[in-house]
């Protein structure tokens, strides 16, 4: 994740995204830079526009989730439908997360 970091550093300071700049990041954050690593990201960002990739990731809508109906008067609402709708909502925000960042390598 760091390596992504650094280079999105990189892109907004307007610097180019080159294996001797992404190095010199990671360095000066402490990261000792892993060769292979640094020429994968440098390679698969050479053909990415990250400026519309960040537009489409901001504009990226989010699902809203329907409320559940109101229980009727002296019942309680089960707990596991609340349970099982904050873990597909979890799950659902993972996975646009690693969409995201597989753009990235």
């Amino acid at each position: 994740m760091e390596y992504i970091y650094a280079a999105l550093l990189l892109h907004r300071a307007g610097q180019q995204i080159n294996e001797e700049n992404v190095k010199k990041v990671l360095s000066a954050a402490g990261v000792s830079p892993d060769e292979a690593r640094v020429k994968a990201l440098v390679a698969a960002l050479s053909e990415v526009n990250i400026d519309d990739i960040l537009k489409s990731a901001t504009a990226m809508p989010l699902v809203p989730v329907a409320a559940a109906p109101a229980a009727p008067q002296g019942e309680k609402k089960p707990e596991v439908k609340e349970e099982k709708k904050k873990e597909e909502e979890k799950k659902e925000e993972e996975e646009a997360l690693a969409g995201l960042s597989a753009l990235f390598g």
